[in-house]
């Protein structure tokens, strides 16, 4: 078995990215357009750094709230301006209609299209405030799937019909509205590919014909990173994968992995006229990225009451009344919590004002302990393997909530009460994130001093 390689901690990320930048740019003959997904934040890919809230929980937010969504894109823009960068491929327009999607599920405002598309726009609205580029994804739609793409093909086996008035929905109105690029899936859509299996990010159907043709897009497309398994397993002959994904209509090819052979292969297969299409789209896009970057500024931003904001409006109160709530709070009860210390900022933040007991999981539950306040954060965003939770504290959690009286709090994906049975809680609130500032909010809720406003933008 392959050994995994170490992952090295890195305090100065941020400003090593800075200074590679600087000498890229300087280095190259004409400026240099730089990416990167940063669909939470530069946390995505890169270490200390801000990070802003996943979008399962910028789908929670109610509608006359939207403009924190707004506010997000911009703070993440002025970020990409502080290292360098033009271009952020993001956000996800993903539909999560699946919960076992391994990959997209809490990378998507949710599961209802005209919702996914509004807060999309308004992410692209914050971002495009500041100069920065976006790329709206993965095209023609990851969300109903059960397989990961780094790792294999997804199938998504929908009619067209069904595909157009779902998955396609978002892609179309906001291509109306005027994107910047579009980056291609590897997914394998035959309804859109003319019955083929081809994956859609090489499928000259899907993305010259749906995309382009049918759709009116003329902008740039990305594709996915061609060093994903769904596409690179398959084409061993180096440059192959490279002229395949050229000639199905995509103009950058994010990770290529064989450079040198893709360009000998493309120029000597591609017409010239498709070549200077492509060198045009991309020029274009180059030229308003390098002349609307504005107020550049070294400094990144405060995430805190930005995030504290959002946690607020974001906090669904899915099961059980606040006034449920209110009487627990007075009664004598316990707290445990599960995969995070009980040194926590929720507890914390409720210690202050109302003392309790903290139980440890490890130790046999009092029989006399009739009522519980239960903390879940979940080990992992996505859904392999319980979410990182084992099947003792599975089996503890459902336990506990069939023979207590549980107020259960969740930090994390609201994915994982797929795994709970919360029927006999007496109320479950879920708070999306771990970070303190989503922590204190989730107790000020406990302690009865705000309101849940959000709501949970998928079923579970």
């Amino acid at each position: 078995m392959k050994e995994r390689k170490k992952i090295v901690s890195n305090e100065k990320s941020f400003e090593t990215l800075q200074n590679l930048i600087i000498r890229y740019q300087k280095a190259a003959k004409y400026p240099l357009l730089i990416a990167i997904d940063a669909e939470w934040g530069l946390a995505m890919r890169i270490e200390n750094t801000p990070q802003y809230p996943y979008a399962i929980t910028l789908g929670a937010i109610p509608n006359d709230s939207e403009n924190l969504i707004y506010e997000v894109g911009k703070n993440i823009a002025k970020d990409c301006k502080a290292a360098g960068i033009h271009w952020n491929l993001a956000p996800c327009v993903d539909i999560n209609n699946n919960p076992n999607n391994p990959v997209i599920g809490y990378r998507s405002f949710g599961e209802d299209k005209i919702k996914v598309t509004k807060k999309a726009l308004a992410y692209i609205s914050g971002t495009s405030s500041e100069g920065i580029l976006t790329s709206i994804k993965h095209f023609p739609g990851h969300g109903d799937t059960a397989t990961d793409s780094h790792l294999g093909l997804p199938l998504i086996n929908k009619t067209k019909e069904e595909l157009v008035n779902n998955e396609l929905y978002p892609f179309q109105k906001l291509i109306l509205e005027g994107v910047d690029s579009v980056m291609a899936g590897h997914l394998s859509v035959p309804a859109l590919a003319n019955g083929k299996d081809t994956p859609s990010s090489i499928s000259k159907d899907i993305i010259k014909g749906v995309l382009r043709t049918e759709m009116g897009y003329d902008g740039v497309v990305i594709s996915d990173a061609l060093n994903m398994h769904a596409v690179s397993k398959n084409f061993p002959t180096k440059g192959e994968l490279e002229w395949l994904a050229f000639d199905a209509g995509n103009d950058v090819l994010c990770f290529a992995e064989h450079i040198k052979e893709g360009i000998e292969t493309i120029l000597k297969n591609a017409a010239e006229t498709a070549i200077e299409n492509s060198f045009n789209r991309i020029w274009k896009l180059k030229t308003k990225a390098t002349s609307t970057s504005k107020n550049v500024t070294s400094d990144l931003t405060n995430p805190y009451e930005l995030n504290s904001k959002i946690a607020e409006q974001s906090l669904s109160l899915i099961k059980g009344t606040k006034e449920i709530i209110a009487t627990f709070k007075e009664t004598e009860f316990k707290s445990l919590s599960i995969s995070l210390n009980t040194d926590n900022q929720f507890f914390k933040s409720i210690c202050t004002y109302k003392k309790f007991t903290l139980i440890s999981k490890t130790n046999k539950i009092d029989k006399v302990t009739k009522n519980i306040l239960l903390a879940l954060f979940p080990p992992q965003v996505k859904p392999t393997n319980n979410f990182g939770f084992t099947e003792e504290e599975l089996v503890l959690i459902n336990r506990l909530i069939n023979t207590k009286n549980v107020i259960l709090y969740i930090f994390g994906n609201p994915y994982v009460l797929n795994h709970i049975n919360i029927e006999n809680a007496k109320a479950v609130v879920v708070a999306y994130q771990n970070q303190k500032s989503f922590q204190e909010v989730a107790a000020n809720h406990f302690l009865g001093n705000l309101e849940a406003r959000g709501k949970l933008p998928i079923t579970v």
